[in-house]
């Protein structure tokens, strides 16, 4: 009986010394206020992946200031991933309490509430491993980041970061990829094509799929003129909101991509070296918390 009553004492102490062995320092955490990360721990699961299946790796990314990204880019990135941004603390537990409910009614992790700041730190620090452990880790480091990096470099880190297909890293070479013009040029139907590939970039792509894609291109578009960055009559939307791009929560984020339904240009490796990112005056059409009304649909969430 004692055994049992010290193991029940001893086991959550030991599991909560685990979720902190694999927490990064906070020191890494700090240095991102004033330094790029070259390669992150997404990145390098990709690289592993792609050498286990025997395919080549690739990796492009071009570091870009927050002012050189369209604002109708921030704006589909806000309305579609994370419309309290500017109103939370790097956690939404709505969001969070909504997943639990998810995943218990379907036996499964699916959903997983997460804010753009909880992304940026799996897609720095962790993997796509959807265990308890990986989003308690996730928590901490997004509670660090909200307390050590201003909400603008935690949004420019997101954006030059996050994965937008296979071996596609950060807005502007998303951008070059799939409309051949830089971040800084992309109108709102191609922002909102870009932000709709967020939840699952190797799958809505419009080379892998362009119905899907189309589908979460035409949802975040009117979740931006919901949110009053667009107008909805000008863009050609009902009331109603589109139906999300089929299955994109269940499937599996680190699956091997599809095959590609078109040629796809050959990628440049991302240089060694990145800038270091230098004094950056705000964008002006950035909203801020108060001028950032919640959309009625609801955003994609991880």
């Amino acid at each position: 009986m004692r055994r049992l009553v010290l193991l029940v004492v001893l086991a959550p102490l030991l599991y909560a010394g685990w979720v902190v062995w694999g927490l990064p320092s906070r020191a890494e955490v700090r240095e991102l206020a004033g330094t790029n990360p070259r390669i992150t721990s997404l990145m390098r699961q990709r690289e592993r992946e792609a050498q286990r299946a025997g395919r080549p790796v690739r990796r492009v990314q071009i570091w870009v200031p927050i002012a050189g990204v369209s604002r109708h880019l921030i704006h589909a990135v806000l309305a579609s991933e994370d419309q309290k941004f500017f109103g939370h603390e790097g956690v939404d537990w709505d969001a969070i309490k909504k997943s639990v409910e998810t995943d218990r009614a379907r036996g499964r992790f699916v959903r997983g509430g997460s804010t753009i700041t909880q992304q940026l730190a799996k897609n720095l620090f962790f993997t796509t491993e959807k265990t308890l452990t990986r989003k308690l880790r996730e928590l901490v480091v997004a509670r660090w980041m909200e307390e050590d990096l201003s909400k603008k470099r935690i949004l420019e880190l997101y954006l030059n970061v996050i994965e937008w297909g296979d071996g596609v890293y950060g807005a502007q070479a998303a951008a070059l990829r799939y409309y051949g013009k830089p971040a800084s040029d992309l109108e709102p139907a191609e922002a909102a094509g870009l932000a709709g590939m967020i939840p699952n970039p190797r799958r809505i792509n419009p080379l892998v799929d362009s119905r899907r894609f189309a589908r979460a291109q035409r949802r975040v578009l009117w979740l931006m003129a919901s949110a009053g960055y667009i107008r909805r009559d000008a863009a050609g939307l009902g009331t109603e909101p589109p139906p999300p791009a089929e299955a994109a929560e269940d499937e599996e984020e680190d699956a091997e991509p599809p095959p590609l339904a078109a040629p796809e240009p050959e990628l440049t490796p991302a240089p060694d070296a990145t800038p270091e990112p230098q004094a950056t005056p705000e964008p002006q059409a950035t909203p801020e918390p108060q001028a950032t009304p919640e959309a009625q649909g609801t955003p994609g969430v991880r």
